[in-house]
C-alpha cells in the first residue's frame, strides 16, 4: 500500500475517534445538565424560584454562575485565539474582562440586589412612570441578548467543522460541514430552550456551575502541560511563541493589532488609537450592563452574599484569564501562527488546535491528541449550551415581568401567568435567534459580540447609574438614555468598517461606512449618558420621596424582596 493511503487511512482513523469521543462527552454533558434541569423543575413553584432560584445560593455557587455566565464560548476560543494570533494585543482583552468586573462590584452589584426583584427595569422603574420604562428596558434587554445569542451560536456552528472533523467533501451522517453547522445551531438551540423552560433559574444556574467547574479545569489541564512543556520558564515560552508567530519581537509588544503607527498618515495612527481606547471602554463598561449578568445578584438572599458572589466571580474569572494567557502564547508557540489562521482566520480554533498538540505529544500520537481534542472540545459546547441558557432566561424574564406584567396586564398578571408567558417568550426568543443564527454564519462572531456590549454600556448602563445615583433623574430621562444609547451604537456599528468597507467586514464588497472605529463605545456611550441628563432636564417630573426610599433600600436593603 502507497505511503499516502496509509497516511490518509491513518487520519481517517483519527478523525473518527475524536468525533466518536467528543460525541460521547458531549452527550454525557447533556444527559447530567438535562438530570439537573427536571430536578430544577420540581423545586421551582413559584416565580421566585423561575426568575431567582428562590434566592437560595451560596456566594461561591453563584460566583461560579457567573463565572459561567461571563466565561463564553468569545472568551475561551476567542481570546486565546486573538493572543495567538496578535500577541501581547490581544492579552488587552483579557485585562478589559476582569477590570470589568470592579466597575460591576462597586457600582452596581450590591445597590441592583437591594433595589429590585428579578430584572433591571425593576430598579429603573422603581421612582418612574412604569409602562413605558419597563418597555424601553425589555427592547433593550432583548436587543443585547440576542446579539450575544447570536454570537455564541455562530461561534457553534463554526466550531463544528474541525471537532467533528468534516472536511471539504466529506460528511457525517450524510451531512457536509455547511449541512453540519446549521444542525448543531438548532441542536444548540433546541437544548437552551429546554433549559430555559424547564428548569428556570435554578436549572440554569446549576448548569452554569457545572460548566464553569468543566472549562477551569479544562483550562487549567492545558496550562499546566503548556507550562510543563517549557518547565516552568515564561521566557522560553514567550520566545518560541514570538519565533512561531512569524512576526518576530513585535508579537511581545503593543501596537501590532491597535495602536498601530501609520508612517505618513497621522489620521489613521490616531484613528487606531482610538479604537483601542473605544474598546477598552466598552468592554470595561459593558459588564456592569449586560442583562444576564445582573439577574444573578437577585439569586441570593442578601446583598452581603450578592457582593461575596462577585468577589468569588472575580476570584474564578481572574485566573481563568491568567490561564487564557497560556493558552493562547502556548498555542503560538506549539501550534504556530501559520497553521492557527489556516485553520480559522479569526483564531477561533487556537485552543482546541493546542488539546490537540498537546494530546499528540503527552497521550501518544494521534490518538492522545483526539482524545484531549475531544475533552476540550465537549468542554467548549458546554460553554456555549451553558452561556445561551443564561442569556434566554434574562431575556425571557425581561419580557414576561417587564413587558407582559406590567406594561400589558398593569401588574393584574397572576405569578403562574408571568412563568408561564416567560417560558412562551424563551421559546420565541430561541426560535428567533436559531433563525438569525442560521442566515448569520457568514457574520463576523467578535463584531456581534463587540455590538452586545457596546449597547449594554450605551444603553443599560447610563440609565441604571442615573437610577441609583442622581436625585433628579425621571422618565423622561430613562427613556432618551436607553433608546438613544440603543439607537446610537447600532447606527454607529452600521456604518463603521466592520459591516462595510474593508477586507474583515460583514459586506467586503460594498462600502457605506463613515465611522472610522470598529468599536462605537468611545462616541456611543457618552451619547447615552448625555440623553439621558438632557432627557432629565427638559422634564419637570420629579419624587424626591420615592428616591429618597430608593437611597435607603439600596444602602441598606430595608424592604427588598
Amino acid at each position: 500500500m502507497e505511503p499516502h493511503t496509509l497516511k490518509y487511512l491513518a487520519a481517517e482513523a483519527t478523525t473518527s475517534t475524536s468525533r466518536t469521543l467528543t460525541i460521547t462527552l458531549f452527550v454525557i454533558f447533556v444527559a447530567i445538565t438535562l438530570g439537573i434541569t427536571i430536578w430544577a423543575s420540581r423545586q421551582t413553584k413559584t416565580a421566585a424560584d423561575f426568575y431567582a432560584g428562590g434566592r437560595q445560593f451560596s456566594g461561591f455557587q453563584n460566583g461560579m454562575a457567573i463565572g459561567g455566565d461571563y466565561m463564553s464560548a468569545a472568551s475561551f476560543l476567542g481570546i486565546a485565539g486573538i493572543i495567538a494570533l496578535n500577541g501581547y494585543d490581544g492579552f488587552l482583552y483579557s485585562i478589559g474582562f476582569l477590570v470589568a468586573w470592579l466597575v460591576a462590584l462597586l457600582l452596581v452589584a450590591e445597590f441592583l440586589r437591594n433595589s429590585g426583584r428579578y430584572t433591571m427595569a425593576d430598579v429603573l422603574a422603581f421612582r418612574m412612570r412604569q409602562r413605558p420604562v419597563r418597555t424601553a428596558a425589555s427592547v433593550s434587554t432583548v436587543v443585547v441578548s440576542i446579539f450575544y445569542l447570536i454570537a455564541q451560536m455562530v461561534g457553534a456552528g463554526a466550531l463544528v467543522s474541525l471537532l467533528l472533523g468534516i472536511g471539504a467533501g466529506q460528511k457525517f451522517l450524510g451531512m457536509d460541514a455547511a449541512t453540519a453547522k446549521v444542525a448543531t445551531i438548532i441542536l444548540v438551540g433546541a437544548l437552551m430552550i429546554v433549559y430555559v423552560t424547564v428548569g428556570g433559574m435554578k436549572g440554569t444556574t446549576y448548569v452554569q456551575i457545572v460548566k464553569a467547574f468543566l472549562l477551569m479545569l479544562g483550562a487549567l489541564l492545558m496550562t499546566v502541560l503548556v507550562l510543563a512543556h517549557y518547565k516552568f520558564n515564561l521566557s522560553s515560552l514567550l520566545g518560541d511563541a514570538a519565533a512561531q508567530s512569524g512576526k518576530g519581537d513585535a508579537f511581545l509588544n503593543p501596537g501590532l493589532r491597535y495602536g498601530v503607527e501609520t508612517a505618513g498618515d497621522a489620521a489613521k495612527t490616531f484613528y487606531s488609537k482610538m479604537d483601542l481606547l473605544s474598546l477598552g471602554i466598552a468592554l470595561v463598561l459593558g459588564t456592569a450592563g449586560l442583562p444576564h449578568i445582573l439577574t444573578r445578584f437577585y439569586t441570593v438572599p442578601t446583598s452581603r452574599i450578592a457582593r461575596k458572589s462577585v468577589l468569588w466571580a472575580i476570584g474564578i474569572i481572574g485566573v481563568f484569564y491568567l490561564f487564557t494567557l497560556a493558552l493562547g502564547f502556548g498555542a503560538a508557540a506549539l501550534v504556530g501562527g501559520k497553521a492557527i489562521a489556516a485553520q480559522d482566520k479569526a483564531g477561533n480554533t487556537a485552543a482546541p488546535q493546542l488539546a490537540q498538540k498537546l494530546g499528540f505529544d503527552y497521550l501518544g500520537g494521534d490518538t492522545g491528541g483526539s482524545i484531549l481534542l475531544a475533552v476540550i472540545a465537549a468542554v467548549a459546547f458546554a460553554t456555549i449550551l451553558a452561556v445561551v441558557a443564561g442569556l434566554t432566561l434574562a431575556s425571557s424574564s425581561s419580557v414576561a415581568h417587564d413587558f407582559y406584567a406590567s406594561v400589558i396586564r398593569r401588574g393584574a398578571a397572576s405569578e403562574r401567568d408571568e412563568v408561564r408567558v416567560a417560558r412562551i417568550a424563551a421559546l420565541v426568543i430561541g426560535a428567533v435567534s436559531i433563525a438569525l443564527s442560521i442566515f448569520a454564519q457568514s457574520l463576523n462572531v467578535a463584531f456581534l459580540v463587540a455590538l452586545a456590549f457596546a449597547v449594554a454600556a450605551s444603553a443599560n448602563l447610563p440609565a441604571v447609574l442615573y437610577s441609583l445615583f442622581w436625585r433628579r433623574f425621571n422618565t423622561s430621562g430613562a427613556l432618551w438614555s436607553i433608546y438613544g444609547g440603543l439607537i446610537a451604537s447600532v447606527f454607529l456599528v452600521f456604518f463603521s468598517p466592520v459591516v462595510s468597507g474593508s477586507a474583515t467586514a460583514m459586506f467586503p464588497d460594498s462600502d457605506w461606512h463613515f465611522f472610522p472605529l470598529s468599536n462605537p463605545g468611545i462616541i456611543s456611550i457618552p451619547i447615552g449618558f448625555l440623553c439621558g441628563f438632557i432627557g432629565t432636564i427638559v422634564s419637570k417630573e420629579t419624587d424626591d420621596k420615592k428616591y429618597a426610599e430608593l437611597e435607603v433600600r439600596s444602602l441598606t436593603g430595608h424592604g427588598a424582596h
